[in-house]
């Protein structure tokens, strides 16, 4: 595979994940959108540092990988909080936070 095959892959995931974003309204796919995208940031990172023979990129790709398990684990803790307060996960109960 050439490095625009990666990149054409790269770009059609994370407009995958993008939409994800953009259609869900439950906060668990909101997060599996937002992980989409990071694995089609670092399926880019990861093809242009193989090609360049750098490994700027794979280092970004290991950091972004741990952001992202690292977002993952507050995230999931924050939405148990959330459902066992609310009961529910969807993004629209979230707009009425009280203080």
């Amino acid at each position: 595979m050439t490095l625009n095959d990666y990149l054409i892959l790269s770009a059609i995931i994370f407009a995958i994940g993008l939409v994800g974003v953009i259609r869900r309204k439950n906060l668990l796919m909101l997060f599996f959108s937002t992980e989409i995208m990071l694995n089609a940031v670092n399926i880019g990172l990861v093809a242009v540092s193989k090609f360049h023979q750098d490994l700027t990129g794979q280092m970004f790709a290991f950091f972004i990988i741990a952001i992202a398990a690292s977002e993952v684990a507050v995230g999931l803790g924050l939405l148990i909080l959330w459902y066992k307060r609310r009961g529910d996960i969807n993004l629209d109960t979230l707009q009425s936070m009280k203080g």
